[in-house]
């Protein structure tokens, strides 16, 4: 490619100003790529440091080694040694800061707990292993431990190359120890004989994990990661989340794993800060090796160890777990010096001037998304509030490679709108321009609400439109109307989120039923209650209650986004609004969406009109969000036809009867 040229560049005349932006992270990449292949053919072949570091079973017995260039000695130390420091499991310097051991076969066995003790100029400590792939707590000191994973037979995969379905990406956003009704923490297995039928059902294609890395606080969501080779023991073993993830690719599913990139937990008995007695192993060293609001440690991405660090994690979790893809946590927070915290991204001089992006972060997410492409149909979604250009875009097209970024500001927009405005005054105009409002040259995931609006201290979209009424008054024989114009807007919410969508659609765990309360995992501050880290099925599973036709309403949904083949057809196509009756239609995949948001009046001649290229037949309603069956009024009549009524000039309409908080859709 010609260095002058850069496609998103020459596809965006606002972008021209920054054009040497874009070259000089290209020459980063080009240049840093080159450096981290010397010697290797790829970068898969650069990311293998979990093949060479860690505890490894070998024809003879056993190998270990660590990378601590800081450390005077390191000593293994675990139940094989009665958790005493004894000179013959004493580490060796191999060069290059790494140190090794290698032991007798019947020296470990499968199960066994051990740690590191590590000497280093100063000082010593206890340390977990960086690579290890399974660990331990205890469950009365609470103090975590690697474990020796060495089954004697390998987990046997059912679907040993899964390839995902050329279908719709609605995602299912979980978090498995969260996922049962008891109060407590649920398990991979559970998940798996109980939710997991739950989403194949409901008709969901993909399922992304939260919170699968170890992370000692449990309260984290996950986000404060200890142990990145380590699925999290709290949920069950390495096999048990490999049977989880067969299923769902026997069901078809895809299974994207939340992976936490962007920090690490600042503890240093469990994880990796201060690991040598240095806070710059693998992060930066001062205040810039901290998040000022997350209070953890943050990677150096430009430190040759830390990339291949993360890229092995990265083809780890892949290659062990058979993951179909990621969604990169906390993308804002990696690309800017500031982690997006101090200016608003008002314009494109926000991104790029004030020298305010981090390059060794922009090419180590560039050099991520290239590897994990390189090793088939891998799927990546990039968590990024910023909204920068280019980092959905190509690698070749001067883009940082991710497949997908989330629209953040759907989500943000509900929020705000049901808060600030009383329905009667929301504008239809601004509500499409919201939906609709993406870069067209990169692929985006839209979603009315995922886990972070139902946080402790935050509510549900559901809870927002009911208030107190969810605990009261959501049986269906008792008919309130605040109730009905509740579930009402909140079936439009969805329905309008989801199929003006760019390239596909995610949900969280519940929420797709108006599950009613927020997230609180246990601490201190709720006497470490699990009653608001569970999800309530038999709300939903109740037909004397309204929870079930809302879970009723997202089926049907899902059902015509699949059968539409929606993401295929481009963006929403606007045909009409308006902003005082508010109404809003749209067109799309052959079909006729068409909006009556206004909460006391209903039109008898509705009309919409017709885009070129549109079917010129009768139109019959496909999806009614009034419909009986999912708790509506049952004003529209799907036997009716409405016939395409030629206007001026050739244009068309359709003449609707389209009743109050009512949208239908027509082909």
């Amino acid at each position: 490619m010609n260095e002058e040229q850069v496609k998103i560049v020459d596809d965006d005349p606002y972008l021209e100003p920054y054009r040497e932006y874009f070259k000089q992270i290209r020459k980063h990449f080009t240049a840093t790529e080159s450096r981290l292949l010397s010697g290797n053919k790829t970068l898969l072949d650069f990311a293998d440091a979990h093949h060479y570091y860690g505890l490894h079973k070998t024809r003879s017995g056993w190998t270990f080694r660590e990378w601590a260039p800081n450390a005077k000695a390191i000593y293994l130390i675990g139940t094989f040694s009665d958790w005493k420091v004894q000179d013959r499991f004493a580490l060796t310097p191999i060069g290059n800061g790494d140190w090794e051991i290698n032991l007798p076969a019947n020296t470990l066995k499968h199960l066994d707990l051990y740690r590191l003790y590590i000497e280093w100029p100063g000082g010593c400590g206890d340390r977990i292993p960086a690579y290890t792939n399974c660990t331990y707590q205890d469950p009365n000191s609470k103090i975590f431990s690697a474990k020796v994973w060495a089954p004697d037979s390998p987990y046997k995969w059912k679907v040993k190359n899964f390839t995902p379905k050329d279908q719709p990406l609605l995602i299912y956003e979980a978090h498995v120890g969260m996922s049962l009704e008891e109060c407590r923490v649920g398990t991979f297995n559970e998940f798996r004989e109980y939710i997991l039928p739950r989403i194949i059902k409901d008709g969901y294609t993909a399922l992304q994990l939260m919170a699968i890395q170890e992370h000692p606080y449990y309260g984290s969501f996950g986000y404060q990661v200890s142990n990145f080779f380590a699925p999290s023991c709290r949920f069950g073993t390495p096999d048990d989340l490999k049977a989880l993830i067969d299923a769902a690719h026997q069901a078809g599913i895809q299974v994207f794993l939340d992976l936490v990139h962007s920090h690490a937990v600042k503890n240093e008995n469990e994880g990796l800060s201060r690991f040598d007695g240095t806070y710059y192993s693998y992060f930066h060293d001062g205040e810039r090796g901290y998040h000022p609001i997350w209070d953890s440690r943050l990677f150096n991405f430009g430190k040759h160890e830390t990339i291949r660090f993360l890229l092995s994690n990265a083809k780890y979790w892949v290659e062990e777990f058979h993951f179909d893809g990621f969604r990169f946590d906390g993308v804002t927070s990696m690309l800017y010096y500031d982690h997006g915290l101090k200016d608003s991204f008002t314009s494109y001089d926000k991104y790029f001037g004030n020298n305010r992006i981090d390059r060794d972060a922009v090419v180590y997410l560039t050099l991520v998304n290239k590897m994990l492409h390189s090793m088939g149909p891998i799927t990546t979604i990039a968590e990024d509030v910023s909204g920068l250009p280019g980092l959905a875009a190509p690698i070749s097209s001067g883009g940082v490679g991710f497949d997908y970024r989330l629209a953040l500001g759907i989500p943000d927009f509900w929020i705000k709108t049901i808060k600030e405005h009383q329905d009667q005054d929301w504008h239809v105009e601004w509500m499409f321009s919201e939906m609709t409002n993406r870069r067209q040259d990169e692929k985006t995931i839209s979603y009315a609400e995922c886990h972070d609006q139902a946080l402790v201290g935050d509510q549900t979209l559901i809870f927002r439109l009911l208030d107190t009424l969810i605990y009261t008054s959501m049986r269906v024989d008792q008919f309130n109307h605040l109730v009905d114009r509740g579930l009402a807007l909140h079936r439009l919410i969805r329905l309008i989120t989801a199929t003006t969508a760019g390239n596909g659609y995610l949900n969280f765990m519940g929420n797709e039923f108006g599950h009613p309360e927020w997230i609180d995992f246990p601490r201190e501050g709720n006497n470490w209650s699990y009653h608001h880290a569970r999800r309530l099925w038999s709300l939903v599973d109740n037909p004397e209650l309204d929870y079930k036709y809302l879970g009723e309403f997202d089926k049907a949904l899902l059902d015509l986004i699949k059968r539409l083949d929606l993401f295929k057809h481009g963006g929403a196509q606007y045909l009409s609004t308006h902003v005082k009756n508010q109404t809003l239609s749209y067109y799309r995949g052959g079909a006729i969406f068409a909006f009556n948001f206004n909460p006391t009046e209903s039109f008898v001649h509705f009309r919409t009109p017709l885009p070129q290229g549109a079917v010129l037949k009768d139109y019959q309603v496909i999806l009614d969000s009034d419909d009986k069956r999912f708790l509506g009024n049952g004003r529209i009549n799907h036997d009716c036809k409405y016939p395409t009524i030629e206007v001026d000039n050739g244009r068309h309409e359709l003449e609707l009867y389209l009743p109050t908080r009512t949208a239908i859709v027509l082909a």
